[in-house]
């Protein structure tokens, strides 16, 4: 994997939030392809319950400042950036105040969804691409964790389809077992359709449930990995049927392995 360039986008990566199979797999796999002399970036969401002194992340001026356009509002784009402590690893963060200021991830105190998920999912999913260009860092691989990055397959292979940068890269997904309840907004299909994406390419998002979700990522990827020792078995035949090479579960002891052979002989 030496020089390599793989980034790596994720709902949660620890430390920044609690462990669990997204956000322990979104530091495990950078830091095993860092190891390799590989060139790695991380990008996740920037939520009001990150501490940022504790984590020292400071906001990238010359990054920041653009606007992105969201079911035809413009929300303004902060980028701010830390570094795993003694693993050498950048972390980008998308921030907006309006999506991303308050004080928890997905779910209110009841453990309601926020309604406003899906949008924050597409503004994620635009501002790690136009952050990228602007870093002008090609990608070799891109590499999809949890449901708050799952749009990204879709808007790479649609709304930004003409951008050359991308022209090489290969869309990587991990697929978990664990999601949300119930779905998203009913208008999500409407809103990705307004960035030029037809009805055709987006129809599983008109019942936006998680598995839907992901089905439209896997459909829209290069390959996917399995993530989570029991997936529900609809997305299980989902992959299996996709015709996408799939990387089945692996366990800790064999995971590097098995993945960098992966990337290597099947994706790059």
């Amino acid at each position: 994997m030496e020089d390599k360039r793989i980034l790596y986008v994720s709902s949660e990566v620890v430390p920044y939030l609690a462990e669990n199979e997204v956000s322990l797999q979104s530091y495990e796999f950078p830091k095993m392809i860092n190891n390799l002399g590989g060139q790695i970036r991380i990008f996740m969401p920037r939520y009001g319950n990150i501490n940022e002194r504790r984590h020292q992340l400071h906001e990238v001026i010359r990054l920041s400042g653009m606007n992105l356009v969201v079911n035809d509002m413009d929300m303004p784009l902060i980028i701010k950036v830390a570094s795993i402590p003694k693993e050498r690893i950048q972390v980008y963060f998308i921030d907006n105040d309006e999506y991303f200021k308050r004080k928890a991830t997905f779910t209110d105190e009841e453990g309601n969804l926020f309604p406003d998920n899906d949008e924050r999912a597409i503004f994620f999913a635009k501002g790690v691409v136009e952050t990228v260009k602007k870093l002008n860092w090609v990608p070799d691989v891109i590499h999809v964790h949890g449901w708050m990055a799952s749009l990204l397959p879709l808007y790479l292979k649609h709304f930004y389809k003409n951008e050359g940068i991308f022209a090489e890269t290969k869309i990587v997904t991990s697929v978990y077992g664990s999601g949300f309840e119930g779905e998203l907004d009913g208008n999500l299909i409407d809103k990705v359709c307004f960035d030029n994406v037809s009805k055709d390419d987006a129809k599983l998002l008109e019942k936006p449930s998680y598995e839907n979700i992901m089905k439209l990522t896997i459909d829209h990827s290069d390959a996917v990995i399995v993530g989570s020792e029991e997936l529900p078995s609809d997305l299980t035949k989902y992959i299996e049927s996709s015709g996408k090479p799939f990387l089945p579960f692996a366990n800790k002891e064999e995971v590097q392995e098995k993945y960098t052979s992966f990337l290597k002989n099947q994706v790059l």
